[in-house]
């Protein structure tokens, strides 16, 4: 029996851990699929565009024509002011005039594209230019931007759960050393009340006895209840049985007569997993220092690495473009010149924007409080006294 007992364990705590994990797996993989889709059909509009000289393309290169004539052979007396309207005549230039739609609009470049969308981080340097691209990049906005803050939220419930425990794991230890710091200080006497005192509950915990029964009801100022002598064992033979009688396993019953009930049964349980999405944030206290200084070495480590591939970036250009990507600020000043890299860093993003989206949850909480406080304690100086009347 027990050999079998095992396995039926086995599969039980697998069926267990695997609809626990489902809800998750389920909408990091529609994310991921969304972004791939998207990056399809950017590649497809976008990257197949036709080359059209524009009136504005046209222009600019009048106008760069007309300074080039114009710069004479002794080009040190005109360089500076030449220059100046260089300077001036490229600010007016479109990007997209000089580059290749499918250098731009790659698969991996597509799909770095989708992702700052949906992440509402956009840099500003890759954007749709035909009219049906457009569209589709607002339709795919709409619908990918829920999709993403469900996934924050859900990963967000998870964090907010290890870094729960770890915290009160860590307060525990805190205590416990403190603790034991204080026992070895105490004396003797000390640990002889501690004994008395953990053998005073333990007795007072017992259950009472046939005798001490009968003295309760006679000893009580109210009414005297009677019982008779048969009532009163059935009455404590009954509570014996309540804490003696062992829990009959009701999904196991079921199981056995109806195997349709069980189904149902995990069903809800799954259903359940979904709508208690977002409660673990609800519950989360952890201290917003705390946060602040996860957040500052997370986004330290990424600014060390980042470096290495982008060889136009030191480590405070790196930082600052990791927290405005982390915050979905998203200036695009600063620009990535191998973002086939970075896209690979895209788990780094979407973990890092769960911290800064917990922190910002308990900032908000913080903030609500501290309003709370104000707000109340400016109604009572507002607050007439009270009067009082004689009777």
């Amino acid at each position: 029996m027990a050999t079998t007992s095992q396995p039926l364990r086995g599969k039980t705590t697998c069926k267990k851990i695997f609809w626990a994990v489902f809800p998750h797996a389920c909408f990091i993989l529609s994310l991921v699929i969304y972004a791939f889709l998207g990056a399809l059909m950017f590649t497809h509009i976008e990257g197949n565009r036709e080359m059209t000289l524009s009136e504005d393309y046209r222009t600019f290169l009048k106008n760069l024509t007309f300074l080039a004539r114009k710069l004479s052979d002794n080009v040190t007396e005109n360089e500076k002011r030449f220059k100046n309207d260089i300077h001036e005549l490229f600010n007016t230039a479109d990007p997209v005039w000089f580059i290749n739609p499918k250098d731009r609009w790659s698969f991996f470049g597509s799909l770095f594209f989708c992702c700052t969308v949906f992440t509402t981080v956009g840099y500003g340097n890759t954007y749709p230019v035909t009219r049906i691209g457009k569209y589709l990049c607002i339709l795919y906005a709409l619908f990918g931007i829920p999709l993403m803050f469900l996934v924050l939220t859900d990963m967000g419930d998870i964090l907010a759960t290890v870094l729960s425990k770890s915290y009160n794991e860590f307060r525990k230890l805190q205590s416990k050393i403190q603790a034991s710091k204080l026992y070895s200080g105490s004396t003797c006497s000390k640990r002889n009340e501690l004994k008395t005192r953990a053998q005073s509950k333990i007795v007072i915990n017992e259950p009472l006895t046939i005798m001490e029964v009968l003295r309760s009801q006679s000893g009580t100022k109210q009414r005297p209840v009677k019982y008779r002598n048969v009532e009163l064992f059935e009455m404590l033979i009954a509570r014996e049985s309540e804490n003696t009688q062992p829990v009959r396993n009701k999904s196991m019953e079921r199981w056995s007569s109806c195997p349709e009930l069980a189904r149902e049964k995990t069903v809800s349980r799954v259903i359940e997993n979904f709508d208690k999405i977002g409660k673990e944030l609800e519950k989360l206290d952890v201290p917003i220092v705390l946060m602040v200084l996860v957040i500052f070495v997370y986004i330290s480590c990424a600014a060390a690495i980042l470096p290495n591939w982008e060889r136009n970036m030191d480590f405070q250009e790196a930082f600052y473009f990791c927290f405005i990507t982390l915050t979905t600020i998203g200036f695009g000043d600063t620009k990535l010149e191998h973002p086939k890299f970075f896209l690979f860093f895209s788990l780094y993003i979407i973990i890092g924007m769960e911290v800064v989206f917990i922190a910002f949850k308990l900032g908000q909480d913080r903030l609500i409080i501290l309003y709370k406080k104000v707000i109340s304690f400016c109604a009572e100086k507002k607050m007439p006294p009270k009067k009082i009347y004689p009777k």
